[in-house]
């Protein structure tokens, strides 16, 4: 199957400690990896955080999106064929 890329992208209302736990409760990625994508994501305006089919890329975007929404966090991520 076709493999898709997970971005996340900077803003200026997220804080990193959240970003950090989306990274670690949501991709599974340890906590040294989820600091080094999201100093990533802030210097440089985005990062790729991981490749997964379509289905799992858009079920973990929905996911994140969820909770930012409910913390109020402007939040974003996109899918982009790898």
């Amino acid at each position: 199957p076709r493999q898709y890329k997970v971005i996340m992208h900077n803003d200026d209302f997220t804080p990193m400690e959240f970003v950090v736990e989306i990274l670690i409760d949501i991709f599974h990625k340890e906590l040294p990896e989820a600091e080094r994508l999201m100093l990533t994501v802030h210097e440089r305006g985005r990062a790729a955080v991981g490749f997964y089919t379509y289905d799992i890329a858009v079920t973990k975007i929905q996911i994140a999106a969820r909770r930012a929404k409910q913390e109020g966090f402007p939040f974003r991520m996109t899918v982009e064929e790898a």
